[in-house]
Parts: C-alpha cells; structure tokens; sequence
C-alpha cells in the first residue's frame, strides 16, 4: 500500500511539473516573439528619429535662410521703401 502511494505521489508531482515545464515553454515562446517585435519597433523607430533629424536640420536651414533675407543684420541693410499707403480717406 504505502509504495502505491507513493507511487501516486510521484506521478502526481510530475504531472505538476511537466504542467509547469509546458507553462514556461509557453511563457519563453511569448517572450521571444515580444522581444523580436520591440526589436522591429526598435529598428523603425530609430530610422524615423533619423528621418526627422535630417527634417529638423532642413528646417533649421530654411529658417536661417528667412531670417538672413527677411531681417538682414542693421550694417548691411537699407531700409526698404514704405509700400504701404494712407487708407485714411482724404478731406477736402
């Protein structure tokens, strides 16, 4: 009797622990797919940081390039004809 229940005793422990063998084998196959799926989201967004520097720097040329035309420094500039004209109506 007492090696029959002991007999049990074993099966029973590993059926648990082939239970938890199959659990971590799940659990180790969805990480891996997890850590492969960051590594891509990784990737993509180390290429659209990259992409946006190179707009940021673009960005920061055109800028310098209105504000030489648009707001030359005082030495070199002359002041520009006024175009505006008197909205205000005439009195006689």
């Amino acid at each position: 009797m007492r090696s029959e229940l002991r007999m049990r005793q074993i099966e029973e422990r590993t059926k648990r622990i082939e239970n938890e063998t199959v659990r971590i084998e799940n659990e180790t196959v969805r990480i891996e797919i997890e850590t492969e799926r960051i590594k891509k989201e990784t990737e993509r967004l180390r290429l659209e940081n990259a992409r946006l520097r190179q707009l940021n720097a673009k960005s920061r040329h055109l800028i310098s390039c209105v504000d030489q035309l648009c707001f030359p420094p005082e030495s070199s500039s002359t002041p520009a004809p006024s175009t505006e004209t008197d909205s205000r109506p005439s009195s006689p």
